[in-house]
C-alpha cells in the first residue's frame, strides 16, 4: 500500500465490493450510492460526481493513480462535489442510466465512467477517462457554472434527462407481423459485409468475442447448410483459440483484443465472457467435432475451477488486467525466461507459440499465441504429432507451475447471480456435449449454492452473495443481500434451471424456473409493450427506469426472457407464454433485419418461430443412455424432457410404459408415433429447410 494511502480512509471502507474497497484509502471523500448520501447532496446543494468502474478495469486504475490519489485534486473534488463511487457489476442499473447520459453527450461510452449530476441525480456532464489536467479543468468549470449559470445548467439537465428516458424506448409494433425466414436472411445479408474473412470476427478493432453472435450464426448455417458461413464461424473460433486473447498456458479468454488479429488482449478475464465462450465452443464441437473446440472448453473450465471458484461453490467475477501495477505482467514472458526454463524444449515451444516477431509485444515481452496447426509444426520439426503434443503439454504444465508463483492479478470475489447462472449453463452444456460427470456435478453444485444463498421468499432473487466473512455491522447493512435481483439475474437463472433440468431430470428445477418467470411477469413487465424493465417495481426509482433490449457482450435480459417464455411455454403447454414471447419479438423485428449483430439472441428466437421446432421426450428406464446418444448430434431447434417413471409434466404425461423406453418427437402440437431408437427419432430432427433455401447468403 502506498505511503499516502495510510493517511486517508473514506466511507468506502465499510463496503464489500472489491472495486469500492480499492478506493477506500483515496483522499477523495468517496461514498457508496445510498439514500443518505443523495440526501446529503440535496441538503448541501452540491453537484454529484457519479464515478463508475469495476475492479478489473485497467483505465480505472490509471485514473485513480493520476487523479483520485492526488491530494490537490481530491481537495477540489471534496470542496465542490459529493463524490459517489459505483461498482458497475454491483449496480448495473445505475451504470445503465448514467452510461446512456454520457453516450448522448459524447457519442461514446466506456469505463471509467464519470458523470456529473444535479443534487437530484439528473445528469449535466460526463465522459470516460480524463487525464489529470483535463479533470482539474472540468472540476473547476462545472463548479463555477453551477454557481454562476444555475438556470442554464438546470435547463440542460432537464433536456438531457428527457433524452435518457427516451433512449431505447420500446417502439411498440401494433401490427403483428408474420415471422418468416426471409427476415433472418436479410439480416445475414446485411451482416456479411462486416465479416473479417482473414482473421475472423468483425472487420474492425478492437475485437470482442461476442459469443452470442456466433451461436446464432452457427444455428443459421446449420439450418441452411451454408458452408461458407460455417467456414467463417470456424475461422473465427480457431483464430480466437489460437490468439493472444486466449491464455495459452492457463486456459480462459481475456475480455477483448485491442487489434484485429486477436493478438494483444485487454488482459482482464471476466466470468461472463468465459461462460458464454464455453457454451459456444461446446455447441460448435457438437456440430463439427473439431478437437480444438474440446481442448478449449476443457482448458477454460480448468481455469474456472483453479482461479474463479470459491471454496463454497460459487463463481467469482473477474481477474484484473494488472498485476504489480503493470497490465498483462502475469501472462507474458521474455525470451530469456523461456530459454532458461524450457532448455532443450525451448526451440520447439518457441516455434509452436511464436516466440518470434509474430508474438513480440513490448518491453522484450512475448504474448504466446498459435499460428500453425499441429501437423504443420510437427512436420517442420521432424517429429510426430503425438511427440509434439506431449512436449507442449509438459512445457505448459511447467510454465503454469512457475506462473502460479508470480504476483497474481487482483481477484474480484463478488458472486453475481446472473454471471453464475451463465457459468452453470456452460457446465451443463459441457456435460451434454462431452458426457463428463464432473461437469454435471459442478453445474448442480453451483446451482444449489445460488439457490441457497441468493433466493429469498420463494421466488425473489438477490443480485449477489457477499464474500466478506464475518462482515462488520455496517457491511451487514450494505452487503450484497440488500440489492434486489435485476432482470438479468432472473433471465439467466431461468435458463440455468432449464439446462440443469435437462442434465438431471430433476423436475423441481423446471418448476423453479416457471416460478421465477411468474415473479418476473408480476414485478418487471410493462403490460403496454409486453417488454420487461431491468429493475423490479419494488426497487427505489432512479431518474429513469430502463429496459435492456439490444444484445451485446451479454445477451439482453429481454431477449433471454423472451426465449425462456417460448421454451417454458412448450415445456408446460402454456400458450400465453408463447404469445408473450411472440409479442416481444414482434417489437424488435425491424432491428433484427437491420442490425443482426446487435440482436443475435432475438434472432435465435426468430429461428424458433420461423423454422420447425421440436419437442423431444424420452420416457423409460434407459432414458439416460438414449439422451447421451441424442447429444452426440447437433439439433438446436428443440427442447428435451425425460423421465424414468410416471410424470405430470405435459410432455411426459401418460407416456411411461413399464419395461420400455420410448422416444416421442412432437411438432406444432402433433406427435409422431413413439420410436425406440435415437436413430429413428433423428430422421425427424434433421436441418429443417429444403435444399436451396438461403442460397443467396452463400
Amino acid at each position: 500500500m502506498k505511503e499516502f494511502s495510510k493517511k486517508h480512509t473514506n466511507a468506502l471502507i465499510h463496503e464489500t465490493s472489491p472495486y469500492l474497497l480499492q478506493h477506500a484509502h483515496n483522499p477523495v471523500n468517496w461514498y457508496a450510492w445510498n439514500e443518505e448520501v443523495l440526501e446529503k447532496a440535496r441538503s448541501e446543494n452540491k453537484l454529484i460526481l457519479i464515478s463508475v468502474g469495476y475492479s478489473a478495469c485497467h483505465w480505472c486504475h490509471v485514473m485513480e493513480h493520476e487523479s483520485f490519489e492526488d491530494e490537490n485534486v481530491a481537495k477540489l473534488m471534496n470542496d465542490h462535489f459529493i463524490c459517489i463511487k459505483v461498482d458497475r457489476e454491483e449496480r448495473p442499473d445505475i451504470d445503465q442510466v448514467y452510461m446512456m447520459a454520457v453516450q448522448l453527450m459524447t457519442g461514446q461510452g466506456g469505463w471509467p465512467l464519470n458523470c456529473f449530476a444535479l443534487p437530484d441525480g439528473r445528469p449535466i456532464y460526463g465522459g470516460t477517462y480524463f487525464p489529470k489536467s483535463s479533470w482539474i479543468n472540468i472540476l473547476l468549470n462545472l463548479a463555477d457554472a453551477y454557481k454562476q449559470e444555475t438556470e442554464k445548467v438546470l435547463e440542460y439537465a432537464k433536456q438531457l434527462t428527457e433524452g435518457v428516458k427516451l433512449a431505447e424506448l420500446v417502439k411498440i409494433n401494433p401490427i403483428e407481423k408474420e415471422f418468416t425466414f426471409e427476415t433472418i436472411q436479410k439480416s445475414i445479408n446485411n451482416w456479411i459485409p462486416r465479416f473479417d474473412n482473414t482473421d475472423g470476427g468483425p472487420n474492425k478493432a478492437p475485437k470482442f468475442p461476442l459469443p452470442n453472435n456466433y451461436q446464432f450464426l452457427l444455428r443459421y448455417a446449420h439450418h441452411t447448410n451454408n458452408i461458407e458461413l460455417l467456414q467463417h464461424i470456424e475461422l473465427t473460433l480457431k483464430k480466437m483459440a489460437f490468439g493472444g486473447i486466449y491464455d495459452q498456458i492457463g486456459g480462459g479468454f481475456a475480455r477483448y483484443s485491442v487489434d484485429h488479429i486477436w493478438k494483444v488482449p485487454h488482459f482482464e478475464k471476466m466470468l461472463y465472457d468465459n461462460s458464454q465462450l464455453v457454451t459456444l465452443y461446446c455447441e460448435a464441437y457438437q456440430k463439427t467435432k473439431n478437437p480444438l473446440y474440446k481442448q478449449t472448453v476443457f482448458e477454460t473450465l480448468e481455469f474456472i475451477e483453479r482461479e474463479l471458484t470459491s471454496p463454497k461453490g460459487g463463481f467469482y467475477s473477474a481477474l484484473d488486467a494488472d498485476s504489480e501495477g503493470v497490465e498483462g505482467k502475469y501472462y507474458v514472458w521474455t525470451k530469456e525466461e523461456l530459454q532458461e526454463l524450457l532448455k532443450e524444449n525451448f526451440n520447439l515451444f518457441a516455434d509452436y507459440y511464436n516466440v518470434n516477431q509474430r508474438g513480440f509485444w513490448e518491453h522484450n515481452n512475448y504474448i504466446l499465441l498459435r499460428h500453425d496447426e499441429d501437423e504443420t509444426v510437427a512436420k517442420r520439426n521432424n517429429i510426430s504429432i503425438i511427440e509434439l503434443q506431449k512436449v507442449i503439454r509438459d512445457c505448459k504444465k511447467q510454465l503454469l507451475t512457475l506462473r502460479e508463483k508470480r504476483t497474481k492479478p487482483g481477484l474480484d470475489d463478488k458472486i453475481i447471480t446472473s454471471w453464475n447462472a451463465l457459468m452453470i449453463k456452460a457446465y451443463a452444456d459441457a456435460y451434454i456435449v462431452f458426457d463428463e460427470t464432473h461437469f454435471k456435478d459442478i453445474a448442480l453444485s453451483n446451482l444449489n449454492y445460488i439457490l441457497e444463498n441468493c433466493l429469498l421468499d420463494g421466488n425473489r432473487l438477490l443480485h449477489l452473495a457477499s464474500q466478506i466473512s464475518p462482515p462488520t455491522l455496517l457491511q451487514q447493512e450494505r452487503r450484497g443481500n440488500s440489492i434486489n435481483g435485476f432482470l438479468e439475474d432472473y433471465a439467466f437463472m431461468i435458463e440455468a434451471l432449464v439446462s440443469c433440468y435437462e442434465i438431471s431430470l430433476e423436475e423441481n428445477y423446471l418448476h423453479k424456473a416457471n416460478n421465477l418467470m411468474k415473479y418476473v411477469i408480476d414485478h418487471f413487465q410493462d403490460e403496454k409493450s409486453g417488454m420487461f424493465y431491468f429493475t423490479s417495481d419494488t426497487d427505489k426509482a432512479l431518474i429513469s427506469r430502463k429496459m435492456e433490449l439490444s444484445d451485446n457482450v451479454i445477451p439482453a435480459s429481454n431477449s433471454s426472457i423472451a426465449k425462456s417464455l417460448f421454451l417454458l411455454g412448450h415445456h408446460f403447454g402454456i400458450e400465453e407464454y408463447i404469445q408473450m414471447s411472440r409479442k416481444m419479438l414482434n417489437n424488435v423485428l425491424d432491428e433484427i433485419e437491420n442490425y443482426g449483430a446487435g440482436y443475435s439472441n432475438w434472432a435465435i428466437l426468430l429461428l424458433y418461430f420461423s423454422t420447425p421446432f421440436h419437442e423431444l421426450a424420452i420416457v423409460g428406464k434407459s432414458v439416460d443412455e438414449k439422451r447421451k446418444n441424442l447429444n452426440k448430434h447437433y439439433y438446436p431447434n428443440k427442447i428435451f424432457a425425460g423421465s424414468t417413471s410416471e410424470s405430470s409434466l405435459p410432455l411426459l404425461l401418460n407416456r411411461y410404459k413399464k419395461d420400455e423406453t420410448l422416444i416421442y418427437v412432437c411438432k406444432n402440437k402433433t406427435c409422431l408415433a413413439p420410436v425406440k431408437e435415437i436413430e429413428e427419432a433423428i430422421k425427424y430432427l434433421t436441418p429443417t429447410l429444403s435444399k436451396g433455401e438461403g442460397d443467396e447468403t452463400k
